[in-house]
């Protein structure tokens, strides 16, 4: 399995499994002198802790992080930062029940054709336990950020069908200090009981649903590179990385092919530091795979969560017919959308740190 890392110059390696002792990830290319401490990963880690509250997992992980190696005196060394969380609250007896039966929905499937071998306890390296890991990195990535005056946030912009309404997205410091004070991370007072009634009338009918995460960021012109480094190409191969991801769009995304070009184009003009920006922002930050200085916008689409407490038409492993019929006890998502939020705040700092970093490569002036 070769595909663990992420990023070029930031770069993250992750491993471990979801009933393994522990997950952890090591960080190459941080620079030193960065002040960094265990509380600036704990606050992130904390975001997207499970057992919280009734929308998300019961699985009650304390999620300490433990740094390994490159802090020394409160800041970074510029060597490899080594970060371990421990498994503490895993139960792989349920899963013996269908560790013979292909699970609809999951990749034990997959994983057999391709190794021939799968640690079906809560889906090793295919569960989204793995998506800690990221967020630990992701913190990172952040302080590194803030460092220059960049910034992201995260936020549920629908759940089961249900569009937020009405966000204000003009300041975003406010908009994640109000996400991230709902229990379901939607910072729209009109819309988020709607959605908590929905999961909770989901969860009665022991069934799971998706949504869609919404990201904003503030950034300065010059990040990513033309061709394959696009910077909405970086951010689309990080958000398609996460389990349960199923699509992506920047900007006005598919909509734009509902429109005309003349109501596409976003028209340039000075803003009041004298700057060159655009009046809209249909493109959502980016022109020619590089950002404007206009904020990025992003949505991340993920599917219902696949382990749903109802039987299920499937195959054994032997090719037979079987039924799945996963226990009451299950500990699952009811909608796997909402702790991916700080998630995918993670994957897009962990993208802007990166380009940010490879911009200073782009010319002398630079340097």
């Amino acid at each position: 399995m070769a595909s663990n890392s992420f990023g070029q110059i930031f770069r993250i390696t992750t491993f471990g499994e979801s009933h393994g002792p522990a997950i952890g990830v090591v960080i190459d290319g941080c620079p030193a002198g960065l002040p960094l401490s265990q509380e600036d990963i704990q606050t992130e880690l904390n975001h997207r802790r499970p057992g919280k509250t009734a929308y998300t997992s019961p699985r009650t992980e304390e999620d300490k992080a433990e740094i390994l190696s490159g802090l020394f005196e409160g800041q970074t060394t510029g060597a490899p930062i080594a970060i371990l969380i421990y498994n503490k609250d895993a139960d792989s007896s349920q899963y013996d029940a269908f560790k013979n039966i292909y699970r609809p929905g999951h990749a034990n499937f997959t994983y057999l054709e391709k190794y021939g071998i799968f640690d079906y306890r809560g889906g090793g390296r295919a569960s989204a336990r793995e998506t800690a890991a990221r967020v630990a990195a992701g913190a990172v990535a952040k302080k590194l950020l803030a460092h220059f005056h960049i910034f992201c946030t995260a936020f549920i912009s629908e759940i089961g069908g249900i569009p937020t309404q009405e966000i204000d997205l003009s300041n975003l410091h406010l908009l994640r200090q109000k996400t991230y004070a709902n229990p379901i991370f939607c910072p729209c007072d009109l819309t988020e009981e709607l959605m908590r009634e929905k999961i909770r009338q989901t969860q009665e009918e022991k069934d799971s649903l998706g949504g869609i995460v919404a990201c904003l960021a503030h950034v300065p012109p010059g990040l990513g590179d033309p061709i394959y480094c696009k910077l909405e190409a970086l951010l689309a191969s990080a958000m398609l990385s996460l389990p349960a991801s199923k699509g992506f769009e920047i900007g006005l995304g598919f909509a734009s092919t509902r429109t005309k070009g003349s109501k596409h184009n976003d028209p340039f003009e000075l803003n009041e530091q004298n700057q060159v920006r655009t009046s809209t922002n249909q493109a959502g930050g980016t022109l020619g795979g590089i950002s404007t200085g206009s904020p990025l916008f992003f949505r991340v689409a993920f599917k219902p969560t696949s382990s749903i407490k109802q039987p299920q038409q499937t195959l054994s492993l032997q090719k037979e017919k079987s039924t799945l019929l996963p226990p009451d006890s299950g500990r699952h998502d009811p909608c796997v959308a909402i702790r991916a939020v700080p998630v995918v705040e993670a994957m897009t700092a962990l993208v802007l740190a990166d380009a940010f970093l490879m911009s200073k490569s782009a010319k002398l002036s630079s340097m």
